[in-house]
Formats: C-alpha cells, sequence, structure tokens
C-alpha cells in the first residue's frame, strides 16, 4: 500500500489532520484506528432502547474560537444547549461550578454578587505560592468549600489527595461572581443535531480518506509505504516505552435505562462526596432527544483501562518531557491531540491545535 499521508488514530484529531489533507492538499491519506469505529471518545451511539448515549461520557461542544466553530458547522448543524450541572453536597442539589447562587443554596443566604465577593474573600487562604490543586481552591473559596465541593470529588477522580495534583486540575474549574449557572461561559456552546458521530463521517466523507479499523499501527506500518506520519495515540506506546509508561486515569461506566421519562434535574448531576461514582449523566437532558425512557452513566474512575486523562503529577510531566525530546527530533513524524501530547485538550483545543499544525507542518 502507498500513501502519502498515515495518520494514527480516527479520534477528533485525527480525523481533523484527515479532512484537511484530502480536502486542503487533495492528497490520499490512509487513518488507522486500534478500536472498532471513527470518533475517539465523541463517539455516540443509539442503544438497544433507541436512546443516544455518549459511549466515553458527557461530551458538550463549548467555545469561543469562531474559526473552530466555523469550520465544525461545516460538518453539523447545532441544537442550541447551555450546560448546567449540579453537585449533590449536604443532602442539597446546588449548582456547578460555584457562582452567587451556589454560595446561597449552600450556606441558606441571600447575598448579592458583591456581597458575595466580601464573602469568599473573608474565607480565603492566603498561600504563599500556588503550586498544587489545593492551592488553586482554597486561596478562592477557602477549606470549607474546597472540602465540600472540591477535595472528595478529586481523590475519586484522580485517586490522590489534590495537594498531590498539579494546579491545571481544578484551575478549569471557574468561580463567578455573579449568577451564571451555566457551566460553560463560551460564546459559542451546542450539541450536533444528529450527534458526534455524524458529524465525524461527514468530516471524512471524502474518496482520499481510507479508514482502516480494529487494527494496532504497528501491526501494519511496515507494509505501508508513507511519507509522513501523523500520530495521534500515546507516546510511550510510539516509543515502545523507553522511558517507562506514561500514567492516566481511566473510568469503568456503567450505563443503566429507566421506563420513566425523567431521571434526575440536570443533565450532569456530581457526587462530590457521597457514593462512588463521581457523576451521573442523563443523556436525553443532553441531546433533547424525545423518549418514553431515559439512559443515565455512572463514572466509577479508576487507574487501569481505556487512557483518558493524563495524570498531572511532577514525575509523570517529566517522564514526558524526555519522551517529548525525542518527539521533536523527528522528520517524518507529527504528534498532535491529547494523547501524543500528554494534555488535557477540551473538544475546541484539539481542532485548534491541529488546524495550527496543519498551517504550521503540512501546507507550509
Amino acid at each position: 500500500m502507498k500513501f502519502k499521508y498515515v495518520v494514527v488514530g480516527a479520534g477528533l484529531a485525527g480525523l481533523t489532520i484527515a479532512e484537511r489533507i484530502a480536502n486542503v492538499l487533495g492528497e490520499k491519506v490512509l487513518v488507522i484506528e486500534k478500536r472498532n469505529h471513527i470518533g475517539g471518545n465523541v463517539y455516540d451511539s443509539y442503544n438497544e432502547d433507541g436512546i443516544l448515549i455518549h459511549n466515553y461520557g458527557p461530551h458538550i461542544f463549548h467555545t469561543n474560537d469562531k474559526e473552530v466553530y466555523e469550520y465544525l458547522s461545516k460538518f453539523t448543524q447545532w441544537n442550541v444547549f447551555w450546560h448546567r450541572v449540579l453537585s449533590y453536597v449536604d443532602g442539597n442539589l446546588v449548582p456547578m461550578p460555584i457562582s452567587v447562587e451556589t454560595i446561597n443554596k449552600l450556606y441558606n443566604l441571600n447575598l448579592s454578587t458583591d456581597e458575595v465577593e466580601d464573602f469568599l474573600a473573608k474565607r480565603a487562604v492566603e498561600v504563599p505560592e500556588v503550586t498544587t490543586s489545593k492551592d488553586v481552591a482554597i486561596s478562592k473559596v477557602g477549606i470549607d468549600i474546597y472540602e465540600k465541593m472540591f477535595k472528595n470529588y478529586t481523590i475519586k477522580q484522580w485517586g490522590v489527595d489534590p495537594a498531590e495534583l498539579d494546579t491545571s486540575v481544578i484551575s478549569r474549574i471557574p468561580v463567578r461572581l455573579n449568577r451564571d449557572t451555566r457551566y460553560f461561559a463560551d460564546k459559542y456552546q451546542g450539541m450536533p443535531t444528529n450527534g458526534y458521530t455524524k458529524l465525524c463521517e461527514n468530516m471524512i466523507a471524502n474518496k482520499n480518506i481510507k479508514v482502516m479499523l480494529n487494527t494496532d499501527y504497528k501491526e501494519v506500518i511496515d507494509d505501508i509505504e508513507y511519507e509522513k506520519l501523523i500520530y495521534t495515540g500515546p507516546t510511550d506506546y510510539f516509543y515502545d516505552y523507553k522511558y517507562g509508561k506514561l500514567a492516566y486515569r481511566s473510568i469503568n461506566f456503567k450505563f443503566e435505562t429507566y421506563t420513566k421519562e425523567s431521571y434526575q434535574e440536570a443533565p450532569v448531576v456530581n457526587y462530590p462526596n457521597d457514593y462512588d461514582f463521581t457523576r451521573i449523566t442523563e443523556f436525553k437532558k443532553l441531546t433533547g432527544q424525545e423518549h418514553h425512557k431515559t439512559t443515565i452513566l455512572k463514572e466509577f474512575p479508576c487507574a487501569e483501562g481505556e487512557p483518558y486523562y493524563p495524570f498531572p503529577t511532577k514525575e509523570h510531566k517529566e517522564r514526558f518531557a524526555k519522551y517529548e525530546r525525542d518527539m521533536k527530533k523527528e522528520k517524518n513524524v507529527v504528534f498532535i491531540g491529547r494523547l501524543a501530547q500528554y494534555r488535557y485538550y477540551n473538544m475546541d483545543a484539539v481542532v485548534r491545535s491541529v488546524l495550527d499544525a496543519f498551517s504550521e507542518e503540512l501546507n507550509g
């Protein structure tokens, strides 16, 4: 087989770069995927009851990047959707992330926006140097809110205390001094009208794109003649673990279907302190689908399994730095995406990074 470009991985990063190669450069590209479907972790499907589910946990598109939004809009229409999350704390459901409404409900108060700013300022802990996720939280909201809403959720999610985690973990969660209870404040938000899998199928609807599923690229790459390899898989696997394995957190997903219209008040409810799962997603509340049954998903974080979240500890960041030095020496390999760059990316950031890499490295 002969292809000018070979892409390893049919997730959002791999499909974006393949689409650009085929439609902008007009070149043939082979995409090799170890799973039995395209789309990576944004893959969605209809379960046996006919309910559209996100097979790898909830994915909500949101961005302030107009170019990324317009790019993806070529492959889907969008349902208007403003994501809202509740957190089960002290027997009550309170809005997440923290806003004026959260504080008032959590403490049975009726504070104004100005009063909440003062309320949090008085409880914030002065930290000489913010170096961990715990530092981030207590410096913003103080010990009590940190312990009610962040500490145990983070321990469940990562298996370690927030005091051992990089600042990036909790820094992603905003604290708002207003009454906005939306989970994201981005300008563009929505759900693809016909689902993420259909969006992905539309991205690669080009005769120049060939997809090989159920295949580990190492099993076939020696039989393929190519000029450039675009790699979106785990970097440690690419280098045969020469510096050791990079750590990831994984998730066990438990889907349950109920014969009733609605299961919970919000699309996602977090459980920081109760139960072993971190959250419950009700998919109909994400997709807007009408059905007499409803499917929910409980997430149980674990150490072993599919690599979902790069583990942001000092040890593994230093290990990745060794791999990164080797990556920079590669002449005909481009590393893109969450796994290859050992970095947590939102969907829009994945697409942004790939569009940039395409412009800089393939379309220069």
